[in-house]
């Protein structure tokens, strides 16, 4: 249902490069209910990992479907967060045009509610590619220590989910090792 609502643009943003447009999904309010709809279903902790800035416009909507997510990190480019001491975290990320660098804040993460000890997280994000930029954001998430009333928790994440997935680029192989990978539109 999913794929028929995307547009694509050849040779944008450089030669070679079929971009995928998912700016339509948001153009229309019963594919977007019915988007956000599915990845509510699909997700199943309470925090949200929202990379820059596509993700933001699928993320903010679960705050108030009955989804049960309750929390939002984003995780933007260099100089977007405010931030304090030692709260705002590095993450190195290989994209499929090169190496980049994205930020969170540790107390984004802490404002999440804590499950069986941990703090649950899903990555939730516009296109699956090669999966460099969730690998990265789920290493970093995992590799966090949270103290929250002077107790140490760590945080776990628990699915990827995305709006469309680019087939033959291994990212979901990538990404099955850390996560289970959730899909709802496949370009090939």
């Amino acid at each position: 249902m999913f794929e028929e609502v995307l547009k694509f643009y050849k040779d944008f943003p450089i030669g070679g490069i079929n971009f995928v447009d998912i700016v339509p999904l948001m153009q229309d309010r019963e594919v977007f209910g019915s988007l956000i709809g599915e990845i509510g279903r699909l997700v199943t902790a309470p925090s949200v990992a929202a990379p820059e800035a596509r993700s933001f416009f699928f993320t903010a909507p679960l705050l108030v479907t009955g989804s049960g997510v309750s929390n939002i990190i984003p995780f933007r480019k260099k100089g977007k967060l405010p931030h304090a001491g030692d709260d705002l975290q590095d993450i190195s990320i290989m994209k499929e045009y090169g190496a980049d660098h994205i930020f969170f804040r540790k107390s984004d993460l802490a404002a999440g509610k804590i499950e069986d000890g941990v703090f649950k997280v899903a990555v939730i994000d516009d296109i699956l590619a090669t999966g460099g930029t969730a690998e990265g954001i789920a290493k970093a998430i995992e590799a966090t220590k949270v103290v929250r009333d002077g107790k140490e928790y760590s945080a776990k994440v628990t699915e990827f989910i995305f709006i469309v997935e680019l087939d033959g680029l291994n990212g979901r192989e990538r990404l099955s090792r850390i996560a289970p990978v959730h899909s709802l539109a496949h370009v090939k």
